[in-house]
């Protein structure tokens, strides 16, 4: 009985192994698939990040494409960014003002604006109320400076210069002042070359006075240009607020930065 229950189990097996060889399906080769390389992230000299951070963090900030706000001067504008590639419209009343990413535009019935003053304008105010994250752009140098004393208060500077062909004024410098305790962005100290196209070491201050929180940054809501006597701001002179504040994942109509019919290109 032993000797029939060991033949039946290597008949068995071999049987099973016969199948195996016969029904055993062929190796496939896996088709390679393709890995998106993650784009490393870009490094800040802590002082910078501990602006930033204070702010709401520059990783939060890189999460939003649309940026919205309101001016509410003599004629209200209505402005209106896309964050990843900077395209403008402004809409007043009056007058629409645009940037398609390779030209500016304007689209009014009367003078309401001043064409030759459309390219200088398109991105003033985005500049000044986007900060401090567009300080975080591409083609920017770090430099620690002199620090600014204000009211007892000494707030710590950090001058920004740009690289060659960067923007519409790369010879404009920026210094942003922090507050010591909190980091946060206290006074912003600039140059303005747009017209002469000359290096300048003449500042205008702005303070930061008020911001709100929007969509979990913190963007300012009031901003205030000082008279400078000695390179010190002294006096405030004017204000500007912001309101109707908007920031968003969702990404712009691409048609909104379109020149509309009858808007013309400015030079």
């Amino acid at each position: 009985m032993k000797y029939l229950f060991t033949i039946a189990l290597a008949a068995t097996l071999l049987m099973s192994c016969n199948n195996e060889t016969k029904t055993a399906p062929k190796a496939e080769t896996p088709e390679p698939v393709a890995v998106e390389a993650e784009t490393p992230a870009k490094t800040y000299p802590a002082s910078i990040n501990a602006i930033f951070d204070a702010h709401g963090s520059v990783k939060k900030w890189n999460e939003m494409n649309t940026l919205s706000y309101a001016i509410p001067k003599e004629i209200e504008e209505v402005h209106t960014v896309d964050l990843k590639t900077r395209k403008t419209r402004i809409e007043t009343k009056d007058y629409v003002l645009g940037f398609d990413g390779e030209k500016v535009w304007l689209q009014q019935d009367t003078v309401a604006f001043n064409p030759e003053r459309a390219r200088f304008y398109h991105n003033l105010m985005f500049y000044f109320y986007a900060m401090p994250f567009v300080l975080g752009d591409d083609g920017i140098t770090y430099e620690e400076t002199k620090a600014l004393e204000v009211d007892g208060v000494t707030y710590p500077g950090t001058k920004i210069s740009f690289g060659e062909g960067v923007g519409d004024a790369p010879d404009d410098n920026y210094i942003l002042y922090h507050h010591p305790e909190t980091k946060q962005m206290a006074w912003l100290a600039y140059t303005v070359t747009y017209n002469s196209k000359e290096p300048s070491e003449r500042y205008s201050y702005i303070k930061y006075a008020e911001w709100n929180d929007v969509n979990g940054v913190k963007m300012p809501s009031k901003l205030q240009w000082y008279k400078v006597e000695e390179g010190v701001p002294t006096e405030m002179r004017n204000e500007i607020e912001f309101t109707k504040a908007s920031l968003s994942k969702a990404e712009p109509a691409a048609t909104l930065f379109s020149k509309p019919e009858g808007g013309e290109f400015a030079e």
